[in-house]
């Protein structure tokens, strides 16, 4: 098994690089976010530990690109970020898992192999709904039979409403994931952007798959 550490403080990363090699493990670490999310999208993985407070860009982004480039690779986060806020965040963007430091190795080990015993992936790489296919690592998708001429952002951001098929996702949770900026209420960067997909993704078809719900956001579901 392959794990990739991406940890700042080079005694946290040493300790963790030693315990799981003694345990069997492969270990890469990288120091920074940039790095991180760099090995994370073009290396081969079965897990990967990753911090929150890194340099050059923070754990919340590096999840959110690991996840926007369709790499199925479960993510456990190790942290002193211990707020319930962030736990939730963490698991809203993608983790698979959240431990908080201090930590037990025991624990951390414990989670490890429940984690990895769920499977080697966690998403499917090829969604479906309804007449509507979306290849994750090809970055392309079709509805019915015709392939969708998407940007990046319009491809990420139905990546994440077909991930999460019938369920409601806020304007804020959608801006932070795709664009990864805390929404402003007075920016209506992620309305225009659903206008914008609704043109490509329904506006052509008969049965519509986006669907606002008044108040709260936006879901993808075949109704």
């Amino acid at each position: 098994m392959h794990i990739l550490i991406v940890e700042d403080d080079t005694k946290t990363a040493a300790y963790l690089r030693k315990g799981l090699s003694e345990n069997g493990f492969i270990v890469d670490a990288a120091d920074t976010g940039e790095d991180g999310l760099h090995l994370a999208r073009t290396g081969d993985y079965d897990l990967i530990i990753l911090d929150v407070m890194l340099p050059e860009q923070d754990g919340w982004s590096v999840i959110t690109g690991i996840r926007q480039s369709g790499k199925p690779t479960p993510v456990l986060f190790l942290t002193a970020r211990d707020s319930v806020q962030d736990r939730v965040k963490g698991l809203e963007l993608g983790a698979d898992d959240y431990l908080v430091k201090p930590f037990a190795f025991s624990e951390l080990l414990a989670r490890i192999h429940s984690i990895l015993r769920r499977g080697p992936a966690r998403q499917l790489e090829l969604l479906r709904i309804a007449d509507l296919e979306i290849d994750l690592p090809r970055h392309r998708a079709m509805r019915g039979g015709k392939r969708l001429d998407l940007t990046p952002k319009e491809f990420a951001l139905l990546s994440l409403l077909a991930r999460r098929a019938r369920e409601v996702l806020s304007r804020t949770l959608i801006a932070d994931q795709v664009w990864d900026m805390n929404f402003d209420s007075d920016t209506n960067v992620v309305d225009v952007a659903i206008r914008r997909l609704r043109r490509k993704v329904d506006d052509p078809f008969d049965k519509k798959l986006i669907h606002s719900v008044r108040g709260v956001g936006y879901v993808l579901e075949n109704r």
